[in-house]
């Protein structure tokens, strides 16, 4: 007991978020979140807002689930109204979100899609210019991703859909949302540790999320001049259905996921979340710019 409040002495949120084994049901691709056993933390009640994000417009892409939908919730309570795009077959998901964005007084704009055609993303945002008149953060962070045996077992369809997913579609959104970007704003893009280590069975995943770094620092040496920041965030393992619904990933190790990381267990969204509102926050993170933020779980890398 805490003898100054007597009240009982919670854990650091380090060790209170759920430990393996999960389960290891297998969902069909793209999954849902609200399928996942356990349940996804993203909620983040430690987390306490302070208007960082005051009257800002934000476009999650992948908003609807996982690290995405964390993201779209601390915005909302940091005072920004937000548009998250999604798949049409992951609209319950994205309903969610829409009703916790709403539930702190923010807008929500859902907007389904699917971001590997060119034309759908400049639509995108069109979209939220049309709804808000503005744009003033970009988290590109939807992604593809299905682990292969070998290199040999990846048609050149499947790596074409990865590469476009992650890769193609960061670079129509912003190349689409850079005339309607001030001084002040911020993109943010999501990566992996794939993209610094490799993974064996992540061939072309890993290529897209290394791909992703080089052009977040090239882009961040372009726009500094114009007042906006460009950071990628690379996570490590972390509990969404993107893992799940691998079906390159094996139910056995679905259970055991994230368990090799020094932590020995996955992030949950809601402790990735924070380091979004850290980047898109100008009065927070404003001489930060060209970097790829590792959130690993423990591991460390000197990339």
């Amino acid at each position: 007991m805490n003898t100054l409040t007597d009240a009982p002495v919670e854990k650091p949120q380090m060790q209170s978020e759920p430990t393996l084994p999960f389960s290891s049901r297998k969902q069909e691709p793209p999954g849902l979140e609200s399928n996942l056993d356990p349940a996804p933390r993203w909620q983040a009640p430690r987390y306490r807002a302070a208007g960082k994000l005051l009257d800002k417009v934000a476009l999650i892409t992948g908003g609807d689930s996982g690290i995405g939908r964390s993201v779209a919730f601390l915005y909302a309570r940091e005072g920004a109204d937000v548009a998250i795009s999604f798949l049409p077959s992951e609209q319950s998901d994205a309903e969610i979100v829409r009703d916790a964005v709403e539930s702190v007084g923010r807008r929500c704009l859902l907007i389904p899609v699917d971001l590997s055609e060119a034309s759908a993303c400049r639509q995108v945002i069109d979209t939220v210019i049309k709804a808000f008149g503005r744009l003033d953060i970009l988290v590109s962070n939807a992604a593809h991703q299905v682990r292969k045996e070998s290199l040999e077992k990846i048609t050149d369809d499947e790596f074409d859909l990865t590469f476009k997913t992650n890769v193609y579609a960061c670079f129509w959104l912003v190349k689409a949302a850079l005339p309607h970007m001030k001084a002040g704003a911020s993109i943010i893009v999501t990566s992996s540790e794939t993209g610094i280590f490799g993974s064996q069975k992540l061939f072309d995943y890993s290529a897209t999320k290394g791909a992703l770094n080089a052009f977040a620092k090239a882009l961040s040496m372009d726009l500094e001049k114009r007042g906006i920041r460009v950071n990628a965030i690379a996570p490590g393992p972390v509990w969404t259905p993107l893992n799940p619904s691998d079906p390159g990933l094996p139910p056995e190790k679905t259970a055991e996921f994230g368990k090799s990381t020094p932590m020995g267990r996955p992030a949950q969204p809601e402790e990735l979340a924070p380091a979004y509102v850290f980047l898109a926050s100008d009065a927070d993170s404003s001489y930060i710019t060209g970097i790829v933020l590792p959130v690993m779980g423990g591991e460390t890398t000197g990339g």
